[in-house]
């Protein structure tokens, strides 16, 4: 039996305190052990769930103690490299919410950090560790739904009221596209486990952050279309259309929150198997793979090299942009 991760939270922030604190306390081989901030206000709701944490008033105090071994990142996208790189120098592991960088040539330095280290550093990209997400990889190629011809993604929400939000400020690296577009991007991606060889888009701009951005790919074997809204009603939806058949995940990115996880296989003779994964926690399973990586080695499933790879599709989407 391995010694449970001993884990720290850099800065008390409302994804951290409603989704990652939790599911760090609670999955298994793995310690809520320390948050990072100095508003001790903000500590309080994490000490109801977990009244055995240790609060630290700085950053660089959790970062100093050696109990902490792995850090988990919840701070606004800019300043996201820049600590993963104090942690990873501080001998934690790192893994750090997405976008882990804004540019994908900032992955480099922080691979060279990694390998100098010989620590697990990862983009927090929860949804590879989902059930569904890789029983969809494994019907795709099985051949479930015959050769894969086209893919379709969406992903919306509606945060216009929410002024003072990180994600409608440019100068916190603020948008849609970043803050939503490595799902539909990404899940395609892991999937087919093929990479887009050429890209289109457009995005509505809005006071300098993209609110809506519309994507068109092509990949080896098939075409791709999607798009991301933070103006839109929420929605959200992954479609594998294959020339034998549908796959169609209907809450495959917020699974629990947005509604029950289900993959459809959509066959012939509108047959349609649906295989549901009412409780499964894709929070709480990345936490304790990440854990077995660390004790174990156990090959981890989103290496920054996958989110790097993300990252230039992102990229390109705005270098090549026409405007909306």
């Amino acid at each position: 039996m391995h010694k449970p991760v001993q884990w720290g939270v850099l800065g008390a922030a409302k994804f951290a305190r409603q989704h990652m604190g939790p599911a760090i306390h609670a999955a298994g081989g793995a310690r809520l052990a320390g948050l990072a901030t100095s508003d001790t206000a903000k500590a309080e709701p994490f000490l109801e769930f977990c009244p055995d944490l240790t609060t630290y008033d700085s950053y660089e105090a959790l970062l100093a103690d050696p109990e902490i071994e792995a850090v988990y990142i919840p701070l606004p996208n800019h300043l996201h490299v820049e600590w993963s790189l104090k942690a990873l120098d501080a001998g934690k592991h790192v893994l750090c919410e997405k976008p882990m960088t804004l540019q994908a040539e900032e992955f480099d330095q922080l691979i060279a950090k990694r390998d100098q280290t010989g620590l697990l550093a990862a983009e927090a990209y929860m949804i590879v560790h989902h059930p569904q997400w890789q029983l969809t990889r494994k019907l795709i190629a099985d051949g479930a739904i015959g050769r894969l011809a086209h893919v379709t993604g969406a992903f919306s929400f509606d945060n216009r009221m929410d002024t003072g939000n990180i994600r409608n400020r440019v100068e916190t690296g603020g948008g849609g596209l970043r803050d939503i577009g490595v799902y539909v991007i990404g899940s395609a991606r892991y999937a087919s486990g093929q990479e887009p060889e050429a890209v289109q888009s457009a995005i509505r701009w809005e006071n300098g952050i993209d609110a809506f951005t519309e994507i068109r790919a092509q990949f080896p074997d098939f075409t791709y279309s999607a798009y991301v809204s933070i103006r839109m009603h929420p929605h959200q939806e992954m479609v594998f259309h294959g020339e034998k058949g549908i796959i169609r995940l209907t809450a495959p990115f917020n699974a629990r929150v947005f509604g029950e996880a289900r993959v459809e296989l959509h066959r012939p003779g509108l047959e349609v198997q649906v295989t549901r994964f009412p409780g499964e926690d894709h929070y709480k399973l990345q936490v304790e793979a990440f854990g077995r990586t660390i004790r174990t080695g156990e090959d981890y499933a989103c290496p920054l090299e996958f989110s790097r790879g993300t990252q230039e599709v992102i990229d390109k989407v705005f270098a090549g942009a026409v405007a909306l």
